[in-house]
């Protein structure tokens, strides 16, 4: 039992060191532009909208598993993460409106900065509950290191004030026990009949996916 109970522990931290090799994030591209000042004010623009479709499909996404594990653990888990997303919205609109676009509903999300939330919304509808709580919690760090990194850039090369940062700062740190939730939700998903291959796949491609967006911020740059 003991064993057993460690599982879903142990299949993160493995997934962790895995996509994260010597506790480095992957290399962005990107992001190191940014830092040095070199991504035209454009793809701000371009940052900004992106996430705001991202968000708003992230919360959708999130509020449809919440409904379809409506029990606990993973009820309450996947609420939590959608109104996360909700919080992060509101945060969004001083950043817009220091980067652009001045018009987002005529902005033209790209394809391939748009694969994590559409393969979100995909795991919304197909995955167990298990892949989609390791997923999350296996990308937490590149995602908040990711962010932390952006919204120092910003500040420093760019002269963003601390409001139209705040979502980066948002996502720069986890929740409060958002992995200890994370990892509940996965072992009550195994511990039911769930395939922890499936969960190990999940992790991967989300965070593949995770990449490609930046990848699509940085084309052609």
């Amino acid at each position: 039992m003991a064993t057993e109970s460690r599982r879903a522990r142990e299949m993160l931290d493995a997934l962790r060191a895995e996509l994260m090799p010597g506790g480095q994030t992957p290399p962005n591209r990107f992001i190191a532009l940014l830092t040095k000042g070199a991504v035209p004010r454009e793809r701000l623009a371009w940052l900004a909208a992106e996430q705001h479709h991202i968000i708003n499909s992230d919360q959708r996404s999130f509020s449809a598993l919440a409904t379809r594990f409506p029990q606990a653990p993973a009820g309450p888990f996947f609420l939590g993460l959608a109104q996360g997303e909700i919080a992060a919205l509101d945060l969004l609109p001083a950043l817009i409106d220091k980067t652009g676009p001045r018009d987002l509903a005529a902005y033209v999300p790209k394809p391939l900065a748009q694969t994590y939330p559409h393969f979100l919304a995909w795991c919304a509808l197909s995955a167990p509950a298990s892949a989609v709580a390791m997923a999350m919690a296996a990308n937490l760090e590149v995602w908040g290191s990711y962010c932390s990194a952006t919204g120092a850039a910003l500040r420093g090369s760019y002269g963003l004030g601390t409001e139209a940062v705040a979502f980066f700062d948002f996502f720069s740190t986890p929740p409060d026990g958002f992995t200890e939730q994370a990892v509940d939700v996965a072992q009550a998903g195994l511990d039911g009949g769930e395939e922890p291959e499936t969960a190990v796949r999940t992790a991967r491609a989300m965070q593949a996916y995770e990449l490609a967006f930046w990848d699509a911020l940085a084309e052609g740059l």
